[in-house]
């Protein structure tokens, strides 16, 4: 089923996924700080607003809005979208936000009389492109409203329904902190080899791990990619690496849950603890962070903490 629906925030996640509705047959009426990325997305068939107000009044009844912006503008976003909006209309936080804010947020809506939903989204600018993946939180039945559009902006079976409202968020945030320190053992392990003294061929390790070992993986794929364009040595990476809050918030949850996380928690003191003591391990997370993320990885670049 296609839908109309309003689309705030372009960023890198953002501008990609409109594309991939419009080339799906949808109709994002879409809004954004950012001008110039607004009429650009209207010059390939989007319908273009510059208000939140001009979002809304583009849409009819029940209206789905989906916001694509950072946690800490969020709330912003809100206070000015909530008045505009009318019972039934739905809500979707498709930005990374930490799953307590989401709940308080999801209760803000719920009271409005609005539905709500909250989409921790994977996969970086290249799956917002072709195919993320998606982790819904929020009331089923609404769920169930919008498997349609789930399904034609993810991946085959990439989208599923993780439990209520910050279910989405949570599961996110526990994916990226898995993330973490599946990047931190990849750098360390790569870091060992680099330093041995067997003269060891850095790219067809990379090209053989991601052949039907164990560790073959996306991750191993990207940094076989990252070596071809930069060189095993990667000098021209910067050995500090950027980090967003989900790590930090994955950490953190764990100690609140009593888990013992030390993989989690070490691979984010690694990324804080990086801006002083850069190292080969470093470039390669930094390497692998801008393969899936299109992260600032450049030495003398700023880092770039935004997912």
């Amino acid at each position: 089923m296609l839908m109309k629906l309003g689309y705030i925030g372009l960023g890198k996640m953002g501008h990609n996924m409109v594309l991939r509705l419009l080339e799906k047959g949808h109709e994002p009426v879409v809004n954004d700080v950012n001008v110039d990325v607004v009429n650009e997305l209207g010059g390939k068939g989007a319908k273009t607003a510059h208000s939140l107000q001009e979002v809304v009044s583009q849409l009819e009844a029940p209206r789905t809005v989906w916001a694509m912006v950072p946690s800490n503008v969020v709330d912003d976003v809100l206070a000015e979208l909530i008045p505009l909006l009318e019972k039934g209309d739905t809500i979707i936080d498709g930005g990374n936000s930490h799953y307590k804010e989401t709940m308080r947020r999801a209760e803000q809506v719920s009271g409005a009389g609005l539905h709500w939903l909250d989409i921790g989204t994977s996969g970086g600018p290249g799956g917002a492109r072709n195919g993320a993946a998606m982790m819904v939180g929020g009331k089923r039945e609404d769920y169930e409203r919008y498997t349609s559009l789930l399904k034609d902006l993810c991946v085959d079976e990439g989208y599923g329904y993780m439990g209520d409202a910050g279910a989405g968020h949570f599961v996110k945030m526990v994916h990226n902190g898995i993330e973490y320190g599946m990047m931190q053992a990849i750098g360390e392990g790569f870091e060992m080899m680099k330093k041995s003294p067997l003269n060891l061929d850095l790219k067809e390790i990379a090209r053989v791990y991601n052949h039907g070992t164990v560790v073959t993986s996306r991750l191993i794929g990207w940094l076989e990619s990252a070596f071809a364009a930069y060189g095993t040595e990667l000098s021209d990476i910067s050995g500090t690496v950027g980090h967003t809050g989900e790590g930090q918030w994955a950490a953190e949850a764990a100690k609140e849950l009593g888990v013992p996380a030390p993989i989690i928690e070490g691979a984010f003191q690694f990324r804080v603890q990086s801006k002083e003591n850069p190292s080969y391990t470093g470039q390669v997370v930094s390497a692998l962070r801008n393969q899936f993320g299109g992260h600032a990885q450049k030495k003398n670049e700023k880092i770039d903490g935004q997912s």
